[in-house]
């Protein structure tokens, strides 16, 4: 660790853990209880995106070329670049103090896209375009209902792209204890690029919007522990504009 830097009690850990996650997690429950009472997944698809023939960005550019396979792009490039960063760290004086902070992010955003993309391949989820009644022919199978053995394997839940856009939270764990402003701005970046590319996928007929609430829960909740487990609550030496460990102690590291 660096000379400015802390380590916390793992008591304070787990209690700053669950500060910070208990929120989301009500809002999880809140919303998943709501879409399932008003079936507010196809309701909303039918309202917006899906005009009884055709999903309305499925042939377009916008949709497809710039914001899906862009933004996958440019959320692959962000990952390498703090890969990057990270190992000529280790052989360049110059950035050695970017080392720790290269690292978190890039951590970060791999955990939280991978773990993310590993569960979309396992939960065996249609997409609404495969479904009756948005273009497909398959019925609708609810996450915790048993699926019918005729029915090919799927794999649409919860939203890998939006979790690439979500995965931008970490820089607000990144500047959480340095700068308020620069915090505010990264959860703020990361929010609304993950429910940009989640309304770009539902566009598409890729997604329901509770597959995006699932992702934006996920990733939150994987940089959040990387940021208190990982590195103990320190990615960047604090400064005095930070934002306080509330009710923790630390001690010198």
């Amino acid at each position: 660790m660096s000379n400015n830097s802390q380590a916390i009690p793992g008591q304070s850990l787990h209690a700053f853990w669950w500060r910070y996650v208990r929120l989301p997690l009500v809002l999880l429950v809140v919303g998943v209880a709501l879409i399932a009472a008003t079936s507010l997944d196809t309701v909303l698809a039918r309202a917006l995106f899906f005009d009884g023939t055709r999903w309305i960005g499925a042939q377009s550019w916008w949709t497809n070329e710039l914001l899906h396979e862009g933004g996958r792009w440019a959320m692959r490039l962000v990952g390498v670049a703090a890969l990057f960063l990270w190992g000529i760290s280790a052989f360049v004086k110059r950035y050695a103090g970017l080392r720790r902070p290269a690292g978190f992010v890039a951590v970060a955003i791999i955990l939280s896209t991978g773990l993310v993309g590993l569960l979309k391949s396992q939960t065996n989820v249609d997409c609404p375009s495969d479904l009756a009644g948005f273009g497909g022919t398959r019925p609708l199978v609810g996450l915790l209902e048993d699926r019918p053995d005729d029915l090919p394997h799927a794999a649409c839940f919860p939203a890998a792209h939006s979790s690439s856009g979500f995965a931008l939270v970490a820089f607000y764990f990144l500047w959480r204890e340095r700068n308020r402003r620069l915090a505010r701005a990264g959860l703020a970046l990361g929010l609304v690029t993950g429910m940009v590319f989640g309304i770009v996928q539902q566009s598409r007929g890729a997604h329901f919007i509770s597959h995006d609430v699932w992702s934006a829960f996920l990733v939150w909740t994987i940089s959040l522990t990387v940021y208190v487990y990982g590195f103990r609550c320190r990615v960047w030496g604090a400064r005095k504009s930070a934002v306080p460990l509330e009710n923790t102690q630390t001690v010198p590291s």
